[in-house]
């Protein structure tokens, strides 16, 4: 074999083995590109997510519309208190300008040497070409500038307390939601053991009925409870996903997003009534606010009132104003100097715009105390309504509890005695309907303890 044929067979392998290496390359790209659902497998089997309580609030407080919009307030408020604040100090300003006034023929001397230069026609202009490159200082002293910064403070705790008010209402909310999907879906499955009850009833009814130990009308009443069963199931399903999707909304981006609640299983106890008196004495947001509303209204009225007095106005300048850009004019003549002036306003007469202003802040300030003696007897109220609201409905789920173990044992003893043909089928259904009822009523004393321990909390901010 010739070298020109080895390298031609070396040539042509190495050809084939890059196309075949091309080739598995395309295919594994191909395959990758057309099956891209093992994410969406992956994300189907993926496991629902399991939401606390906690859990619920923290999604809750970047989702709503609300809160969101309470909390810009807040911040656009601090923001004010920055402003005025900035306001009582000195302001820099560095003004720079070149200004040509055309000549009216004649000379003048603009204070530069003894030399004539021609004059300008507009006598407001110092010279046909002037520049000036100066730094100003200025500042205004006055009441008004520190009423102001008491209002933006005012303001900032009002919006705080508004914020304060926004979560804790959210957190009622969300905590009512949440306790009222779990009882949801408990009910859901307390429907459901009802229904297989009546499957169960229903199957026993016929066995006896061709045992010759059970009328028909018997087997027909246990039709009719399995029916009702069957829609007391779905109306059950509809609403836990109401409360679900109700819920989501508030959760994740996709409200229809599966997921699972964590609760603990027993109520948390109920605070003391001394307790709870001194936390809503200290941290109501409702009696801040008020609070906060009354001093913005006082400052509105020291505003108003500064008005009466004079402002002091004062100016440093220093740079140059020559015509021409130099630290040094002709004949070595310092163009780079400064100015000083002070000015005192006094007002006089302003047609009565003063009085009258200060007597709308007085009005406004009258209705904001009225609203904070509103606001404490509301809360005094609202507090007394709250605490025997959760009082009450914490001592009625031990109760509650002891009602469902009595259905319990009643429907398992009735059933016992009508296996044993000693009772009648309508006692068995009327033991699954006050087991069912039973059930519910403690769901339904749960979410009542839940929603009142969160009022009662959103009052005394301890959440």
């Amino acid at each position: 074999m010739t070298r020109e044929n080895l390298k031609l067979r070396r040539g042509w392998r190495s050809w084939s083995s890059g196309v075949i290496v091309l080739v598995l390359i395309s295919a594994a790209i191909a395959a990758w590109a057309q099956d891209p659902e093992p994410s969406s497998d992956a994300a189907n089997t993926a496991q629902p997510v399991v939401i606390t309580l906690d859990e619920a609030i923290r999604r809750a407080e970047q989702s709503d519309p609300v809160y969101a919009v309470s909390k810009a307030d807040r911040g656009v408020a601090a923001l004010d208190h920055s402003i005025a604040l900035g306001g009582l100090f000195p302001s820099v300003a560095y003004h720079n300008q070149a200004l040509y006034t055309q000549p009216n023929g004649l000379e003048n001397q603009a204070g530069q040497g003894a030399s004539s230069q021609p004059a300008p026609r507009f006598i407001a202009n110092n010279a046909v070409r002037e520049y000036a490159s100066q730094a100003s200082i200025n500042d205004s002293v006055g009441l008004a500038g520190i009423a102001q910064v008491r209002r933006a403070d005012a303001a900032a705790a009002l919006a705080e307390a508004n914020l304060e008010i926004a979560r804790r209402g959210l957190v009622a909310g969300v905590t009512g939601l949440f306790y009222s999907l779990l009882a949801a879906d408990h009910k859901l499955a307390v429907a459901g053991r009802a229904r297989q009850e009546a499957v169960d009833c229903a199957s026993l009814t016929a066995k006896r009925e061709q045992a010759r130990e059970a009328a028909h009308a018997d087997v027909v009443k246990a039709q009719l409870q399995l029916q009702q069963k069957d829609r007391d199931l779905a109306d059950a399903r509809v609403v836990a996903e109401k409360a679900r999707l109700e819920l989501g909304v508030l959760l994740f981006p996709d409200p229809r997003t599966p997921y699972s609640l964590n609760a603990p299983d027993t109520a948390s106890a109920l605070a003391s009534r001394e307790d709870v008196e001194r936390a809503a004495a200290q941290n109501n947001p409702e009696l801040k606010s008020a609070l906060a509303a009354l001093a913005v209204s006082n400052a509105d009225v020291l505003a108003a009132r500064a008005t009466y007095l004079p402002d002091l106005g004062t100016n440093v300048t220093y740079g140059i104003d020559a015509p021409q850009i130099a630290v040094n004019g002709p004949d070595k003549i310092p163009n780079l100097g400064y100015s000083a002036s002070i000015t005192l306003d006094i007002p006089m007469w302003d047609w009565l715009s003063t009085e009258h202003k200060v007597k709308q802040s007085e009005i406004r300030r009258d209705a904001a105390k009225v609203a904070l003696s509103a606001t404490q007897r509301r809360l005094i109220a609202d507090l007394d309504e709250a605490y025997a609201e959760a009082a009450v409905a914490h001592d009625q789920l031990v109760s509650l509890d002891q009602s469902v173990a009595t259905a319990a044992e009643s429907l398992r003893l009735t059933k016992l005695r009508y296996t044993g043909g000693e009772g009648t089928v309508l006692e068995v259904v009327d033991a699954q309907d006050a087991f069912v009822l039973a059930e519910d009523a403690r769901e339904d004393g749960r979410v009542r303890y839940e929603t009142a321990r969160a009022n009662l909390q959103m009052l005394t901010g301890t959440m």
